[in-house]
């Protein structure tokens, strides 16, 4: 289950006299009966991602490193699902880099290093997070996309964090957020670029949702990713248009969206850049990335 309370804020004290959670439940449904009376303040329902070693150790053994690499931003690609086994220590960085290191060196045809260079990122966001400590919380660098700090809200629209906004595609990503506690990276990428630049909410109010949420969320990944897309911590602010989404978004979004007709992804880059930074600002930047 996912919980609703800010990573900033004390958690409330549980519902039950027990103070320590019980280990053992006759079947799931009783685990989550009891997870469910206990912290009533959790929004979501069980999240189908399992913990424990043995997922974690069947979903490594699945990994495939070339077809990871080739599809690895669509949303139905081969994306490996380590990271909750990683965030929780289930799995280490350095285990799973050895597993793809040995695949690498025995396969045949292609080989990758894709998914190795995704694991150095994550290992320099902890690198970096030691060293800024909370101050990963805080812009490390200017904006650039021409608008003042005032222009951002301090707080996320509850139509965005309901998933009720009537774009399909964010309304799907906030609720797979809230029912899963997983995003796709590229989701992650979308619904970012959309509560920072389309709907001008500081970075830092989307991180702390996605933290609420997220069963592989941690401080630095999270905070800082979300900052490389609002351009506090990258050269220029991350985009996407609707090209992008149909691209990659494995055709599930677009078809039969309420708001198809008045699209706010259904621009050119250039446009968007216009439209949603200042003139003079957007002059300046290259188009964002389209990965």
């Amino acid at each position: 289950m996912t919980s609703s309370t800010p990573p900033s804020e004390p958690a409330p004290p549980l519902q039950s006299d027990r103070a320590d959670l019980p280990r053992q439940f006759p079947d799931r449904d009783a685990m989550v009966r009891e997870l469910a009376a206990r912290f009533p303040q959790a929004s979501g329902g069980a999240s189908p991602i399992r913990g424990g070693s043995r997922p974690a150790l069947a979903a490594l053994e699945a990994v495939d490193p070339v077809r990871y690499a080739a599809s690895r931003n669509h949303l139905d690609g081969a994306v490996s699902g380590l990271s909750p086994y990683i965030r929780h220590g289930v799995l280490s960085l350095a285990q799973v880099r050895d597993v793809v290191l040995q695949r690498m060196a025995s396969g045949p045809g292609l080989v990758s290093e894709k998914l190795l260079q995704e694991l150095a990122w994550r290992d320099y966001w902890q690198r970096l997070w030691i060293r800024l400590g909370d101050g990963i919380w805080e812009n490390q660098e200017p904006l650039k996309t021409g608008q003042p700090e005032a222009a951002y809200a301090q707080e996320l629209q509850d139509d965005i964090r309901e998933g009720h906004t009537g774009l399909a595609c964010i309304d799907a990503f906030a609720r797979q957020l809230i029912d899963t506690g997983w995003l796709h990276n590229h989701a992650r990428m979308w619904l970012a670029a959309y509560v920072v630049h389309w709907r001008r909410v500081r970075w830092q109010a989307g991180a702390r949702w996605f933290l609420r949420h997220l069963l592989d969320g941690d401080a630095a990944s999270n905070n800082l990713s979300w900052q490389w897309v609002a351009s506090s911590f990258s050269g220029k602010p991350y985009l996407f248009n609707r090209a992008n989404l149909e691209r990659f978004g494995a055709g599930g979004h677009c078809p039969g969206c309420p708001a198809a007709a008045a699209c706010p992804f259904e621009s050119s880059y250039e446009e968007l850049q216009a439209r949603l930074f200042s003139t003079q600002e957007s002059g300046r930047q290259a188009k964002g990335r389209a990965v």
